[in-house]
């Protein structure tokens, strides 16, 4: 199905590892026109070269901390001036750290996780905004997770993204009459497909065993209904399939989960 996104202008933050990655290449598939943003520069140039070989009509890395003030104002106002305005923005970028609520008192813990990924979102789509609104169109799409409605050692981490779905519907509701849409996608754990999907800087650089090992994933597993992890490429398509003017015109102000029937919100 064509999804009309040739040549559409897309910012994708968090675009250099595992679910970014992943999302990239969804855009790439489509020949859209995407910047990918990252802290790790090095790594988004490996996507960048990825995006291409798979079909995107073009891909620019900006290299930016989006937690830096300013920051999400420069990337967008870079991709604007270079296309022309922007038809797409995920907000991708994210941090976590998991540990039990009781024991999570380290406050800079804290404020890492959301500057990350609550102020990054907040950022980009209030610099979004203007550009979308000017060309009376555009998609924003905010990378939640399953955690957002309650998980074990997710406290401060589910917080931040309960607060994007909050963010998500506030935009939906006060822009819709500006033809903007706005809606919310939870992936269930992803991991990385190879070494490749994860930069240096990636919450996952630690190695796959230290973030989840194979018992944590085989329980979480039986409480999948479809019995099988999420993958960067099923996040992709969903995201690309709610970017899309053409196919989601009327799909605003919704979370969907991608987490095979773990959470259905």
């Amino acid at each position: 199905m064509d999804l009309g996104l040739t040549d559409a202008r897309v910012l994708v933050t968090g675009g250099g590892s595992n679910v970014g990655r992943g999302i990239v290449h969804g855009f790439a598939r489509e020949r859209a026109r995407i910047a990918i943003c990252d802290i790790d520069g090095t790594q988004a140039e490996k996507v960048r070269a990825e995006a291409l070989e798979l079909g995107a009509a073009e891909a620019e890395v900006i290299a930016e901390d989006l937690t830096a003030e300013g920051a999400g104002e420069r990337t967008v106002g870079t991709l604007t001036e270079k296309w022309g305005g922007i038809d797409a923005l995920v907000n991708n970028a994210g941090w976590s750290d998991a540990e039990f609520f009781a024991k999570d008192t380290d406050r800079g813990r804290w404020q890492k996780t959301i500057e990350i990924n609550l102020f990054t979102a907040i950022a980009c789509t209030q610099a979004a905004l203007g550009p979308m609104r000017d060309a009376g169109v555009g998609s924003i799409i905010f990378i939640s997770s399953d955690a957002a409605f309650g998980e074990i050692r997710q406290g401060i981490y589910g917080s931040t993204k309960a607060g994007l779905i909050a963010i998500a519907r506030t935009v939906a509701k006060e822009h819709g009459r500006n033809g903007i849409r706005s809606n919310v996608v939870c992936p269930g754990l992803v991991l990385p497909e190879d070494e490749n999907a994860v930069g240096a800087t990636s919450l996952w650089a630690v190695g796959r065993d230290n973030v989840f090992n194979d018992k944590q994933i085989e329980s979480l597993e039986k409480g999948i209904p479809l019995r099988r992890l999420t993958t960067a490429h099923d996040v992709a398509d969903s995201v690309v399939f709610l970017s899309s003017e053409k196919v989601s015109r009327q799909v605003t102000g919704q979370v969907l989960s991608v987490s095979g029937g773990y959470s259905m919100p």
